[in-house]
């Protein structure tokens, strides 16, 4: 407990002691402190949207390759499909 009082006391005097410079100071880096805590706070933010739109991204990017992968079944069967009928005709034209 003294030593709180004792702490509280000497704390007191150095502000009594600080010269105006000195305070002048203390105050810049406490202002540039809530400004870096501020840009934190923004910067957080950013990377929260940027998080949420990729993640977005590569749902859509999923989406795609599927319906690309369904593209491509269905192109061969297609394909497939043309190559035998082009074979059954060409054998009884021939």
């Amino acid at each position: 407990m003294w030593e709180c009082y004792l702490a509280n006391k000497t704390l007191k005097l150095t502000k009594l002691w600080m010269t105006k410079k000195d305070r002048v100071h203390s105050n810049v880096q406490d202002h540039n402190g809530i400004r870096i805590s501020y840009h934190e706070k923004v910067c957080a933010e950013r990377m929260k949207t940027l998080f949420k739109a990729i993640d977005e991204m590569s749902k859509d990017i999923k989406s795609l390759k599927s319906d690309m992968n369904r593209g491509k079944g269905a192109a061969a069967i297609i394909i497939f499909i043309g190559g035998l009928l082009g074979s059954i005709l060409y054998y009884f034209t021939k």
